[in-house]
């Protein structure tokens, strides 16, 4: 009769490791694999166009500086010819607190415009595939740079 042997601590720890590295190597597929759903859910939570094609680009660039560029400037700071004589006066669209605004926060100024300002509404005058081809260029203008104010600490 053949006596059964009892698994030691060092044989459960090198097991449990095997398990770990077996894992590791998977995450890279899987990851992989729901990766468009992530992208999806991001999506759908932050409000936030990923898709960004360079025909949509230029068709909102063609609209921005058809309607909105006279006020909101070529850059988009709120700088437009027509700006100094606007109280108040337009809204800097590449300010960090209109870059921190959703999609659906700024598809629906868009659409409805601002009250008491001079920003009208173009849900009568834009379909919502130009409304959304000017916020894909809006957000297009957004450019983060610079370096940090304070350095790092060493490590």
């Amino acid at each position: 009769m053949t006596a059964v042997k009892e698994p030691s601590a060092a044989d459960f720890l090198t097991h449990r490791a095997c398990r770990q590295i077996h894992s590791f190597r998977r995450f890279p597929r899987a990851f992989a694999n729901s990766l468009p759903l992530m992208l999806l859910l991001v999506n759908g939570v932050t409000g936030v166009l990923l898709a960004q094609p360079s025909e949509g680009l230029q068709r909102g660039q063609t609209i921005y500086r058809e309607h909105c560029m006279d006020c909101h400037g070529t850059t988009g700071k709120g700088d437009g010819p027509k700006a100094p004589f606007l109280s108040p006066r337009p809204g800097n669209l590449i300010s960090a607190a209109t870059s921190t605004k959703t999609d659906k926060e700024l598809l629906r100024t868009i659409a409805q415009g601002k009250p008491r300002t001079a920003m009208p509404g173009w849900k009568d005058a834009l379909p919502d595939e130009d409304q959304q081809a000017v916020l894909r260029y809006l957000r297009s203008l957004i450019q983060f740079s610079g370096s940090p104010a304070v350095s790092p600490p060493p490590p």
